[in-house]
């Protein structure tokens, strides 16, 4: 599976951070503390390169507080990464990111004393909500829908940092098939990029596996079955999710299923480990290097067939 959403002001987005790394001596990412390493941009690291980071894991609330502790252990492992966990009830921790950007090892003020930092994250992480707690008043416009900055801003806090606001940026394919369920699931990627109960059967699958307490709590299961499309015929049937013919609705009990994940009514759940990010890093490169050396290999066959037609 591969997923393209790459609207054309992304393009443009991408070109911008390309321009403005080198003026900037900090980068700014936020991810989303459920899934640190599927949102997370490749692109973005490969422009940073050795820059320094500082990573803000936005939606703590939300996520398993002790796989929050294991990430940010694993991305201080880094020692250009800085990393701090917050959410939109935590206000003042927000505003230790000003603080932290200007004491980074490697970090210079210019000549006004100030330290510009490039803030930037995949669309609906909470970025715009952080710009404005770290302003102190309404600056950039926050939303729940994907891809509400638009354009480049400049924004000088007064405070000793000045932070370049680029447009959420998702990469142009997503070659690792858990990570877009887990942006779909998120709310990071349109409703319209995937099947939604296709990714409603992925989470009820993870969920039987990595949090099967939180389910029985929260549908008050006493048994729970093998396969996530079982569990969505359970829920559907508790839940009024019934179309013509008695059959349960997947579609309703997929946006139920998706809704409670999001709103943590099923519990405080991480969507992926440390773990599971380098083992499935590990499957994708070893994916993507078979698929270009097949290409290699046909590419090479066509040229020597080419050539013996000429003969």
């Amino acid at each position: 599976m591969s997923i393209n959403w790459f609207p054309g002001h992304m393009n443009k987005a991408t070109r911008e951070i390309r321009e403005i790394l080198p003026k900037v001596d900090v980068v700014i990412e936020i991810v989303d503390a459920r899934l640190p390493y599927s949102s997370a941009n490749p692109v973005l690291a490969q422009l940073r390169a050795s820059k320094p980071c500082v990573k803000v894991l936005s939606k703590t609330d939300l996520a398993d507080p002790e796989i929050t502790r294991q990430w940010l252990e694993y991305l201080e492992s880094d020692s250009a990464v800085r990393a701090l966990a917050v959410s939109t009830r935590q206000p003042d921790k927000m505003r230790r990111i000003a603080d932290i950007c200007r004491q980074l090892p490697g970090v210079r003020q210019d000549a006004t004393g100030n330290v510009t930092a490039l803030i930037t994250g995949i669309p609906n992480v909470g970025k715009s909500t952080l710009i404005n707690t770290l302003a102190g008043r309404p600056i950039a416009k926050a939303g729940n829908e994907p891809a509400v900055t638009k354009i480049q801003q400049r924004i000088d806090l007064r405070n000793g940092l000045v932070l370049i606001d680029s447009p959420g940026v998702l990469w142009p394919r997503i070659d690792n098939p858990n990570s877009g369920y887990r942006l779909a699931l998120s709310g990071a990627i349109k409703a319209t990029a995937m099947q939604e109960d296709d990714v409603a059967v992925f989470a009820a699958d993870y969920l039987l596996q990595a949090y099967p307490h939180l389910l029985r709590q929260r549908y008050k299961l006493d048994q729970l079955p093998d396969a996530g499309v079982e569990l969505l015929e359970i829920i559907g049937r508790q839940r009024g999710c019934i179309g013509s013919g008695g059959y349960v609705d997947f579609e309703r009990v997929s946006t139920l299923l998706i809704n409670e994940f999001r709103a943590a009514k099923i519990g405080e759940i991480s969507l992926e480990t440390p773990q599971m990010a380098v083992a499935e890093e590990t499957v994708v490169r070893q994916q993507l290097e078979e698929k270009a050396a097949k290409k290699e290999a046909a590419d090479k066959a066509r040229r020597q067939a080419f050539k013996a037609d000429r003969r």
